[in-house]
């Protein structure tokens, strides 16, 4: 059974109530599975319409993949 523990969130900018939440996540697929980093993303801060899952050996390739959306969008 996935344990859920957030680690922080943040403001979702251009939304007067929306969050955007990173948790980890324990055996997310079922027992001895990898842990995986969730973000959600809830408009109204409570009920999250959209959730990805990034598994940790990924984090570093997402990341250079935001900052080069990041580059591209200046």
């Amino acid at each position: 059974m996935s344990n859920i523990t957030k680690i922080g969130e943040l403001d979702l900018i251009g939304t007067k109530k929306g969050k955007i939440t990173v948790s980890n996540v324990s055996e997310p697929y079922g027992k001895d599975t990898e842990d995986i980093v969730s973000v959600g993303i809830a408009l109204n801060g409570e009920d999250i319409q959209w959730k990805a899952h990034i598994p940790y050996d990924n984090i570093d390739g997402v990341i250079e993949l935001l900052q080069k959306a990041k580059e591209l969008k200046k």
